[in-house]
């Protein structure tokens, strides 16, 4: 069992610095205001899991991610003894970068974990939440299924009630659904550590930890507090293929940025940072992403069809995001260099709680 519920300790090669591994993600931050981006997330029905194994295909060693991927700048120097991990994903670029930073430490993800909306809610494309991201939640099936791996959901019940810089167990909290959420992964999987996307957000970072130490699990957030265009600069060159698919930031234009690429958008995001101050990798909930492709995938995603939908239509910073109607899989023509057992496979069954 993981013996710490706090920051771990890196090296970063760059700088020789020490900085925190724990976690959090980015709300926004400097206004406070509700732009939520993510701790894990596409939300879901009471809490599902699409399983690849059972329990007594639980051995060491199978059933996972690993990788032999090179190593990334964030997770050269092991930090711990490997662990059976969780992602928490959200779909975006955040979440799965720091699984690459997971397996680059040398850890095992054995299973994704993502909140989502209820079907029938009204305007659940963009929940109005500080924790979890929820546009394009309707892509993370397939987003689990290019991954060959076992994934578990929960629909978002709570709200924000508990909102203080400390939190402390709260009913009707939408905290208390990761905690639903993890506490079942963990009873399934026997996972160890938590793999989150998180940056720069501290009321995240609180909140998140709260629910680790509950659950005596280490959180791994390799991305925590690094220089956001370092960050950036490191997806593209590792080949996270992901699109813009919500904007809300001054500079930012539904029809000319939705669905464009990291690597077409990096010159203009550090041009708008130099100009309005926006975050490069979106931590002020400028913009979110969602990942079509990255080295651990064993099939890319593919977008047939979709559709802008103006969320907010202010005359200086709109809101719009893309919403997912047609997609697909597709076989990629080189394997990722990830290994999976050969007897390792996903299944359609679901798991409600």
């Amino acid at each position: 069992m993981p013996k710490h519920h706090s920051f771990l300790v890196r090296d970063v090669p760059a700088t020789g610095t020490r900085l925190p591994c724990g976690v959090s993600s980015a709300a926004r931050c400097s206004t406070g205001s509700r732009r939520n981006h993510t701790v894990g997330g596409r939300t879901g029905q009471a809490a599902e899991r699409t399983p690849g194994r059972g329990p007594a295909a639980r051995q060491a060693g199978r059933g996972g991610v690993t990788s032999r991927l090179p190593s990334a700048p964030a997770a050269r120097t092991r930090t711990a003894p490997s662990m059976r991990v969780v992602a928490l994903i959200s779909g975006g670029k955040d979440s799965c970068y720091n699984m690459m930073q997971c397996i680059a430490a040398g850890h095992q993800i054995v299973a994704l974990a993502n909140l989502r909306p209820a079907e029938n809610q009204v305007g659940s494309d963009e929940l109005d939440s500080y924790m979890y991201q929820t546009v394009g939640h309707h892509a993370i099936d397939l987003y689990a299924e290019a991954m060959a791996l076992p994934l578990y959901r929960r629909t978002i019940r709570g709200r924000s009630v508990d909102t203080g810089r400390v939190y402390t167990k709260c009913e009707g909290d939408e905290v208390e659904d990761l905690y639903e959420l993890l506490k079942l992964v963990k009873e399934k999987e026997e996972v160890e550590g938590i793999s989150v996307g998180a940056i720069l957000s501290d009321y995240q970072h609180v909140r998140v930890e709260n629910v680790c130490k509950r659950l005596d699990l280490q959180p791994l957030a390799y991305l925590w507090q690094r220089n956001q265009e370092d960050l950036l600069r490191e997806m593209i060159s590792s080949n996270i293929q992901a699109i813009i698919i919500k904007v809300a930031a001054l500079g930012l234009d539904p029809n000319k940025h939705l669905g464009k690429t990291l690597d077409q958008m990096e010159p203009y995001l550090l041009e708008l940072s130099k100009k309005y101050g926006v975050h490069v990798c979106g931590e002020g909930g400028e913009y979110e992403t969602f990942t079509l492709d990255c080295p651990l995938f064993k099939k890319k995603i593919i977008v047939d069809s979709s559709e802008v939908v103006m969320h907010s239509a202010d005359a200086f910073a709109p809101v719009a995001y893309l919403r997912f109607l047609e997609l697909h899989l597709e076989d990629k023509a080189s394997k990722p260099k990830i290994h999976m057992p050969d007897n390792y496979r996903t299944s359609n069954y679901i798991h409600n709680s």
